[in-house]
């Protein structure tokens, strides 16, 4: 059994290496030019250019200041343990371990988009109210993750069953770097477990499709143009929560890309211009996707890139009856802690994943 000075050598030699490839010179570097820039009156003459800039510098000095936080830490530990090997530091140990983990994390997620925030789908698949019904767990497995991450959420679209859950559902999701970690999350899920909904509690497998797309900037929406005689938009009374307004008014959209069949809708905001502008946004993200798909056929050598999700892409089992296990069929990665996984803990298949690509 490891003591705990060499535990703590350990996590310094991992914190060491660690160091050395996340380029914090060049972050650094970044910082600066970029707190130069801030500094210049002409760029918030533009507000979409200057919150990204802000937001940029914000990530980066969290991340910069995490790493010299965690490196003093570390040293701190060690002269501890050095003057009394003896000392109970323990969750200590636990916590910094922790905290490296994290970083570790950070260093997988150099794609172009993974800092973005995440725009997330979920539909229900064949089974009817089963298959609602598992859409509404994802869905809130989902969103306690979130919630353990400290990353906010917001629902652009929802359609409940008429029994029982969700038939689809779509969400923003915004927080450093949560496209990068949940763009893994993409494809089928399938349910096993004894029906709720049957008198002979039957056992019955369903599944769900998750979609993940990064959240553009409309300085980046921007470069995307789309014919206006490419457009079909329906508008219609919302069935979401949002006031009278909303309710009384055809307030929700609904926008159909004719040349693709794509189709996506918003319906939570008050106003029917902010439905629309949220709409063209999420059509102009899924149309990235298709062009990201296309390009990745002709590229088949490319990983750690998008993957998207469709019915033939089960990533995950999830297996309540007879047994409990939830298995990665990507990774390996399995655990019988159903519940856990179902009330968000999802760290230890989503770190898999990464460094799968």
């Amino acid at each position: 059994m490891k003591d705990i000075k060499q535990e703590v050598e350990e996590l310094l030699s991992v914190f060491t290496s660690l160091e050395a490839s996340l380029n914090l010179e060049s972050k650094s570097t970044r910082l600066r030019k970029l707190e130069a820039s801030s500094a210049d009156p002409d760029l918030w003459k533009e507000p979409d250019k200057a919150k990204l800039v802000m937001q940029e510098i914000s990530d980066l000095k969290a991340e910069l200041k995490e790493v010299e936080s965690l490196g003093e830490d570390l040293k701190t530990l060690r002269e501890l343990v050095e003057v009394d090997e003896n000392i109970k530091m323990a969750g200590d140990v636990r916590l910094l371990a922790e905290r490296l983990n994290k970083l570790k994390t950070v260093s997988f997620l150099s794609g172009e988009h993974d800092k973005k925030n995440a725009i997330v789908s979920i539909h229900a698949g064949q089974g009817g109210v089963e298959a609602m019904d598992w859409t509404n767990m994802l869905y809130r497995m989902y969103l306690r993750y979130c919630e353990r991450q400290g990353w906010n959420t917001q629902i652009l679209d929802i359609n409940s069953g008429e029994e029982a859950g969700i038939k689809n559902v779509t969400f923003t999701v915004t927080g450093n770097y949560s496209y990068g970690n949940l763009k893994g999350e993409a494809g089928t899920h399938r349910l096993v477990r004894q029906s709720p909904f049957n008198a002979d509690r039957l056992r019955q497998t369903s599944f769900a499709l998750v979609e993940v797309l990064p959240e553009f900037e409309e300085v980046d929406l921007a470069q995307i143009k789309i014919p206006e005689e490419e457009l079909e938009w329906q508008f219609y009374r919302a069935s979401a929560q949002g006031g009278q307004n909303v309710q009384k008014v055809s307030t929700a959209v609904r926008l159909k890309h004719t040349p693709t069949g794509i189709v996506v809708s918003s319906q939570t905001q008050r106003y029917q211009e902010q439905n629309r502008k949220l709409a063209l946004s999420l059509l102009k993200s899924k149309l990235w996707l298709r062009k990201k798909a296309q390009e990745e056929d002709k590229k088949k050598e490319i990983k750690g890139e998008y993957r998207p999700a469709s019915w033939g892409t089960q990533i995950r089992s999830y297996v309540l009856h007879p047994y409990k296990m939830v298995k990665d069929l990507r990774t390996q990665v399995e655990t019988s802690d159903t519940e856990g996984i179902l009330d968000g803990q999802l760290d230890e298949f989503i770190e898999a994943e990464l460094k799968l690509n």
